[in-house]
């Protein structure tokens, strides 16, 4: 399917009349504002490293200096884009479901925060965030703004080293975030897949989860996924464009960075 017209209206119609929304996001919404996504090709020093390679506990564990200075690298690009209009369109969106006493729960499988800067709140993050670090000893945590990166890898007061908290590869998903995810997906009536391939699990399983319950289904991507043609409707093109030409069929105001 393409992002026509009548299938725009379509989706703007089942927006506006869900009660109970979820919204899962992916790299493809990141890519949007000039982030590569976690498997693109990186460029200069950083294209030699394998990041499946790097983000895992062995690595750090092997070398703390090295993944420390490439998580360092990796949430300076992060800090140095911008929220596009497909992360205004979804924090506007939740503010307007809010208001008119509904839900739409966020769930990203993104780490760069791009959507709280973009106006979203109480983001569910199942692959945690940049910027929070903690301790490798203790588990507590701290604001990455509160850390300093004059010495890689980075010491924490207990004595350990502080590591992001990012799911690594081989590590479990947060355990809040999961029963989060489910519940929504129990009680949503409508499941919007944004900028994923949809094939990660368990995201993956997620738009099958909400059908099962008796959710209709969005998908918006720019390439077509192996849930393309199981969705209800499914919109190909920039969620940056095409959101905001969805807040405006329903009449929501659309921010304007």
């Amino acid at each position: 399917m393409s992002s026509d017209h009548s299938n725009l209206t379509l989706a703007a119609e089942m927006i506006d009349d869900a009660q109970s929304i979820v919204i899962l996001t992916g790299a493809g919404v990141s890519a949007e504002s000039g982030l590569a996504t976690f498997r693109d090709p990186e460029e200069g020093h950083w294209s030699k490293y394998d990041p499946m390679e790097l983000a895992t506990v062995h690595a750090f564990n092997k070398d703390p200096e090295l993944v420390t200075r490439w998580y360092h690298w990796r949430f300076t690009r992060a800090r140095n884009v911008e929220p596009n209009p497909g992360h205004y369109a979804i924090g506007a969106l939740q503010k307007h479901k809010s208001n008119a006493d509904q839900a739409l729960t966020l769930i990203t499988q993104n780490v760069d925060g791009l959507h709280q800067r973009g106006g979203a709140s109480d983001v569910v993050e199942l692959h945690g965030t940049i910027h929070t670090w903690r301790c490798t000893k203790t588990g507590k945590q701290r604001p990455l703004t509160e850390l300093s990166f004059d010495t890689f890898p980075i010491p924490s007061d207990d004595g350990g080293l502080m590591r992001p908290c990012i799911v690594w590869f081989g590590e479990s998903l947060p355990e809040d975030a999961l029963q989060r995810s489910f519940q929504a997906m129990a009680e949503c009536d409508l499941f919007i897949s944004i900028g994923t391939s949809g094939t990660v699990e368990p995201a993956a399983s997620f738009i099958l989860a909400a059908k099962e319950n008796g959710a209709k289904t969005i998908e918006i991507n720019r390439d077509p996924t192996p849930n393309t043609g199981i969705v209800d409707v499914a919109l190909q093109g920039a969620s940056g464009v095409i959101l905001p030409q969805i807040l405006t069929e329903i009449g929501i105001e659309y921010p304007t960075p």
